[in-house]
């Protein structure tokens, strides 16, 4: 299993994970605070200019969300105020990085030092852990929710190498399996 963490980039990377990818911002600060581009539908970061929902999470100190996936479905995380521990696994059979894991943190504390957002393509799995005392996650989908592309793999399971450490805060769903079913011929 391959363990990537992000050294501070230059624009775009592509990671360790086939389909993932990570892009440095572009800040432009001045004495009233800063304006900052997240991306264009332009860029290679966001495939064919085309999203279905943006969505917008305020979370706590110590909430975990994790492990979700889809079948159909890419999100793009871009964390607006605060710092999370950001870890994703590859689950694909199929992918040549399969069972690479990556964990790094985002946000306006992070070692970074920088802003970044994130591309996770289906099958992917993904979850967060909050380091301050609040954070608000930005993510636009590829898909508007639908149940049926969400898949869940609790937070602690033993098939995702990763330990969340003490105090976490999670929610029943993230504690329970779901794997949903789906109609493959929505996927091709």
């Amino acid at each position: 299993m391959a363990i990537q963490s992000i050294p501070p980039m230059k624009e775009e990377l592509t990671s360790t994970i086939a389909g993932v990818v990570v892009k440095q911002q572009k800040t432009f600060p001045d004495d009233r605070g800063f304006f900052r581009e997240v991306f264009r539908s332009s860029e290679s970061i966001f495939e064919n200019g085309k999203f279905s929902q943006w969505s917008h999470s305020k979370m706590t100190k110590g909430v975990v969300k994790a492990w979700h996936f889809h079948h159909r479905q890419t999100d793009w995380w871009y964390l607006a105020m605060g710092t999370a521990e950001i870890v994703l696994y590859d689950n694909r059979e199929e992918s040549p990085t399969y069972k690479s894991k990556m964990v790094f943190v985002l946000g306006e504390d992070s070692e970074l030092e920088e802003s970044y957002v994130v591309r996770i393509p289906p099958g992917v799995l993904h979850g967060l852990k909050v380091l301050s005392d609040t954070a608000h996650l930005f993510y636009v989908t590829s898909e508007n929710y639908d149940p049926e592309d969400e898949g869940r793999i609790p937070y602690n399971s033993p098939e995702v190498p990763h330990e969340w450490g003490k105090g976490v805060i999670t929610v029943e769903r993230d504690r329970k399996l779901h794997i949903p079913k789906y109609d493959r011929a929505k996927i091709n």
